[in-house]
């Protein structure tokens, strides 16, 4: 798998070929956010909205909970 990042945060891609397209995710502890596109441009847009969605989401869901963030090593 390939890997790209993002804001702070470390995606893992790779390309399918059956489907003729990239599908990603999101490298956290607990949760699983994914992400795609048909182009590698796509794809880095993709996993830009899946960041933001992401902490807008854990931000509102869990007002006392902190959303994760990247193992730093």
């Amino acid at each position: 798998m390939e890997r790209m990042h993002c804001d702070g945060f470390e995606g893992r891609y790779e390309f399918d070929p059956e489907a003729d397209i990239f599908h990603g995710e999101l490298v956290l502890p607990q949760d699983v956010v994914t992400f795609q596109g048909q182009t590698l441009q796509e794809l880095r847009q993709a996993m830009a909205d899946s960041v933001a969605d992401y902490l807008e989401f854990k931000a509102t869901a869990t007002a006392h909970k902190a959303p994760q963030t990247p193992d730093p090593s």
